[in-house]
């Protein structure tokens, strides 16, 4: 690997008045790391710029927000929560989610980041995407094919365990669509919240795939929660990748393992393989071999020559950023 002179430009940094590395700026409420979660407003200096953000989408796009807050991250880490929608409008919803969070920020004379891991030593930014089936009846009301309230440990159905499964069993090869980028795998490292290790349970944060279970009987609720994907990725892949995976899962019944309901970070790796829990691929190139490997799945949508060639441009990809230095080694110049 060659080296890079960051102090030639070739790094980033990043302002911001929340950054504990910029204290010297007289802000006296900056956010440590991975102590972003919820704070109240002076600390919380973006409140006003979700909000905009949130009324905009609502008045002139008809997107529903469900709830805005400050992530864990500092340097403005931010989650706006869409409200659920059908598959291919959800979709159009996040691209103009994005460039709405976009122009509001540059109104306001900030710069919008989409990275999936911006600062080496935080939390990086998901894309958790939320998916549920279901019955379209003619009269009467649709049906989430994932709810059954007599099941005693998350309210799931068989039709439900069986798309968790499909998804856990192609978990690795849809790493190449759901974290497509060098820096994606530079958030999938342990300590930092994002998922590394293919498993399900509910309501817990260390697992790739989390049923939130905050809602009780409520059959509108119910809902799987993948926690991989980044916004580096393109949803409309996402979306339908993870479709076709979970849907693979419901035609083979394909039983998930046994829920993990302990912080899987702390396991050793005997009690993982006595759960079966597999990890996620450590880099782009291990992502992309997975997919070469188990891409059956995604025929009934994706053509074989598309396949091929995202492997193609992904592999170039992978070796044309594999002469930069990490972010850390960014980061050791004091380039922040």
């Amino acid at each position: 690997m060659s080296s890079v002179d960051c102090s030639g430009g070739s790094g980033y940094s990043i302002e911001s008045g929340e950054a504990p590395w910029n204290s010297s700026s007289g802000n006296e409420y900056t956010i440590p790391f991975k102590g972003g979660y919820f704070p109240a407003p002076p600390a919380d200096s973006l409140t006003d710029l979700r909000d905009e953000v949130s009324e905009t989408l609502q008045e002139y796009f008809g997107i529903r927000v469900d709830a805005h807050h400050h992530e864990v991250a500092t340097a403005g880490q931010c989650e706006i929560q869409m409200v659920y929608d059908d598959l291919t409008r959800m979709a159009d919803n996040v691209i103009t989610y994005k460039k709405t969070v976009k122009e509001v920020a540059a109104k306001r004379e900030m710069i919008a980041n989409f990275m999936p891991k911006p600062v080496a030593l935080d939390n990086g930014s998901g894309m958790h995407v939320s998916q549920s089936l279901w019955t379209k009846k003619k009269y009467g009301h649709d049906a989430n094919m994932f709810f059954d309230p007599s099941d005693d440990y998350a309210e799931l159905s068989q039709t439900a365990h069986y798309y968790i499964g499909g998804i856990i069993d192609h978990a690795r090869a849809l790493c190449a669509l759901t974290n497509p980028t060098t820096n994606s795998y530079r958030r999938l490292v342990p300590g930092y919240e994002a998922p590394i290790n293919v498993a399900w349970s509910k309501m817990n944060r260390s697992a790739s795939i989390r049923i939130p279970a905050h809602y009780k009987n409520m059959e509108k609720q119910k809902r799987l929660e993948y926690r991989t994907p980044d916004p580096s990725s393109n949803i409309y892949l996402v979306e339908s990748a993870l479709l076709l995976a979970g849907l693979d899962g419901v035609n083979k019944k394909i039983s998930p393992p046994n829920h993990v309901d302990k912080d899987i970070y702390k396991l050793t790796e005997q009690e993982k393989r006595e759960y079966g829990i597999k990890k996620l691929p450590t880099s782009l190139l291990d992502a992309i071999e997975s997919l070469e490997s188990d891409a059956d799945f995604l025929n009934p949508v994706f053509e074989d020559d598309f396949i091929e060639m995202y492997c193609q441009i992904k592999k170039d990809e992978y070796v044309t950023v594999a002469a930069i230095p990490s972010p850390r080694e960014f980061y050791m110049y004091g380039n922040v």
